[in-house]
């Protein structure tokens, strides 16, 4: 099993947290919730209101999100989605645990003891300039005070 983080629209609660809980994709075991160690710039872009974190270290903000346990099925069907490795790349960060509900062996609980866990976090630096001066966001909701809502794929054009 592999750790991820998700700070976006595959949150609980956000527009595409279905397919997290969709075993056909995969499995998918919420661990708890965190933030980055590092500060990372998350922008939201384009016409579709895509949330993205932007891979520049020191910039930005502790980004907020959640820790999920995931199994290879899961993993490649994620990968597929962030459309990796163009749209987003799937690299290891450092995660601060803030809430851990986690269940696992010895090493599990040292690390969330620790409250620092490695996870696998979809960022991305294939991105155009300009987004670098788009607002930063510390955490994301689809339907936060931004009013720049997520359009479903299925709602596109």
């Amino acid at each position: 099993m592999a750790r991820v983080f998700v700070y976006g629209t595959l949150k609980k609660g956000q527009p595409n947290y279905k397919h997290m809980i969709n075993t056909a994709k995969g499995l998918a075991k919420f661990q708890g919730r965190g933030r980055t160690v590092e500060k990372y710039p998350l922008v939201i872009a384009g016409k579709y209101n895509i949330p993205y974190m932007l891979n520049i270290p020191g910039t930005g903000h502790h980004v907020a999100g959640e820790i999920y346990s995931v199994d290879d099925q899961m993993l490649q069907f994620l990968d597929e989605f962030e459309g990796c490795p163009d749209m987003y790349q799937r690299t290891l960060m450092r995660i601060e645990v803030v809430e851990w509900e986690g269940k696992g062996g010895a090493g599990e609980a040292r690390a969330a003891a620790e409250g620092i866990v490695e996870c696998f976090v979809y960022s991305t630096t294939t991105y155009p300039p300009e987004w670098v001066g788009l607002p930063y966001h510390d955490s994301y909701d689809s339907s936060g005070k931004h009013g720049l809502s997520y359009i479903l794929r299925e709602s596109r054009d």
